[in-house]
């Protein structure tokens, strides 16, 4: 047995089970789901219950007999646990309010009732989200697609608790330096939205549709699709022959990491990816069907799959304004208007129905000027997007800190002497 870390005086290790009533939630039975007879209730799901909130703002409902709601129904003060998912949800939760009547949870999702007032709720779910973190996935089982943890694993769970007196300090100080660092947090989201929203702005002054408008047919000299390479491969090697996968035009830039592994016997030169290369990608969500991206420096050996298509742009078209143009809000909205299939987790989008596409007709000189003052305008925007990325990064660098503080008993009123994580 891994031994526990230490402690301060006074404090003790309890197993959760010893401490809490720790139940898994309700299984959905189909056939009763229509039955009439049987209350409709509210139940939380996986992704109710996130790290260090509950989500209500969309709750399903679930027909179950009465006594599996008197069963399960949840109380304030409840600390619920997710059991599976992705390995870094196993014991992501948080302290249910009280938000909805009735509310039950699901089999995914693990109740624990703290008996006697031994530990106040909140700091048993500080504890599961931060310091355990290592716990959940030491015990964890992995499956080929879902993390899972048992009901009796989780009830060995080892929970520091500390008096009385020292948990109302902590509880104090943890609710004061947590609500500051959400509020900064917070800051960073928002800055990262209205960045976001600058940049569609942008691109819409710059390269979006006007009253002067051509196909996208019309600009180019051709199309060249990818061929198909069934099967799945680690990343090619540096030696290595790869073909791309979607995700590597999905993100508004190209990543050539993102590709497998194929025979050297099914390689066609004809389609090896080259920088300055203009690529979009054929198939993909409704978010990102047709997205383009220009190809940089990029390692050789790389092929066009068959969800990629180059763009081979006239000798007068800049290839940079239509790469940009292509990501304007006026565009993207015609591909997603165009792209077929019945899920939108797999659109697709025609060679016909892509060069059908209305751009903005600019002369070649005003293509360079508006590409060049996009650039230096997308640079700013990416100077602040990274700040705000580093400061949210300090600010969970910070949470962690605070939070092993506290459950190893130095936490104090000064989070200044915690900033050198």
């Amino acid at each position: 047995m891994t031994p526990l870390p230490p402690i301060p005086d006074g404090w003790t290790w309890a197993p959760l089970g010893e401490i809490a009533d720790v139940v898994g939630g309700v299984t959905k039975d189909t056939k009763k789901q229509s039955d009439p007879k049987l209350p409709l209730v509210p139940y939380l799901r996986v992704a109710n219950v996130q790290r260090g909130r509950i989500d209500v703002t969309s709750v399903a409902e679930i027909r179950v007999p009465e006594a599996t709601v008197r069963r399960l129904q949840l109380q304030p003060g409840d600390v619920l646990l997710n059991e599976g998912g992705d390995r870094d949800k196993l014991g992501r939760g948080w302290v249910w309010e009280g938000q909805i009547p009735n509310c039950i949870h699901q089999n995914h999702v693990f109740r624990a009732r703290i008996r006697n007032k031994i530990l106040h709720p909140k700091l048993l779910a500080w504890f599961t989200n931060e310091c355990a973190k290592g716990w959940f996935e030491k015990h964890g089982k992995q499956t080929t697609n879902l993390a899972s943890i048992s009901l009796s694993m989780i009830k060995q769970l080892p929970v520091p608790i500390p008096p009385v007196a020292e948990q109302k300090r902590l509880l104090n100080l943890l609710e004061d330096h947590l609500s500051r660092l959400d509020s900064v947090l917070a800051t960073c989201a928002v800055t990262t939205l209205r960045l976001a929203r600058l940049r569609q702005a942008e691109l819409n002054a710059k390269f979006g549709l006007t009253d002067d408008s051509i196909a996208l047919g019309d600009l180019l000299v051709g199309i060249q699709a990818g061929r198909s390479v069934g099967g799945s491969a680690p990343p090619a090697g540096e030696n290595e022959w790869g073909i791309v996968k979607v995700s590597a035009m999905t993100w508004g830039e190209f990543r050539p990491q993102e590709n497998k592994a194929i025979p050297e016997s099914l390689v066609n030169p004809n389609f090896e990816i080259m920088p300055g290369d203009l690529l979009v990608s054929r198939a993909n969500t409704s978010e990102y069907v047709g997205a383009p991206v220009l190809v940089g420096e990029t390692r050789r050996r790389l092929l066009l799959s068959d969800k990629s298509l180059r763009l081979m742009p006239r000798n007068d078209v800049d290839p940079e304004w239509l790469w940009r143009a292509l990501q304007a809000p006026s565009a993207r909205r015609q591909i997603s208007a165009a792209a077929t299939g019945t899920k939108d987790s797999m659109r697709n989008i025609s060679q016909k129905l892509l060069m059908g596409i209305r751009l903005p007709r600019v002369e070649p000189d005003a293509q360079r000027w508006l590409a060049k003052a996009y650039a230096e305008r997308d640079s700013e925007l990416k100077r602040i997007e990274r700040a705000a990325k580093a400061g949210a990064l300090r600010v969970e660098a910070l949470r962690r800190a605070v939070l092993n503080a506290a459950y190893s008993g130095a936490l104090n009123d000064k989070i200044e002497e915690l900033a050198g994580v």
